[in-house]
């Protein structure tokens, strides 16, 4: 060092500066690998969002499904008024009380046809 007692000051003061400068730039960039890391999984996150929007808006929507039909029900008057009947009962119903709902005369020709149908 200089003989120099105002030198000797000055680079006194010069080392501390960079002593005080060391340590901080040690604490910045520690606080700097610490930040590193989350933005990182963030920078992923978002980027993997970015693919799954892409992704979904590549799909093509799908076709509209046709709903799964009925039975066939015939349009013959006779099977409307027999499934009126069914639809009011409480309980099962034999064909003798079917016949006696739909006004016929209870002989065994027309129990036969309602077991039938």
């Amino acid at each position: 060092m200089s003989d120099n007692p105002q030198t000797r000051a000055f680079l006194e003061h010069v080392e501390a500066r960079e002593a005080e400068l060391g340590e901080q730039d040690g604490q910045l960039r520690s606080r700097i690998a610490e930040l590193t890391a989350p933005l990182g999984e963030l920078d992923a996150e978002g980027e993997n969002l970015r693919i799954t929007r892409k992704t979904l808006l590549s799909i093509p929507a799908p076709a509209a499904a046709d709903e799964p039909s009925g039975p066939d029900v015939p349009d013959h008057p006779a099977y409307q008024q027999f499934l009126a009947v069914f639809a009011d009962a409480a309980t099962p119903l034999r064909a003798r009380d079917l016949c006696r709902a739909l006004d016929l005369p209870i002989v065994p020709k027309n129990t036969e046809d309602i077991r039938s149908s």
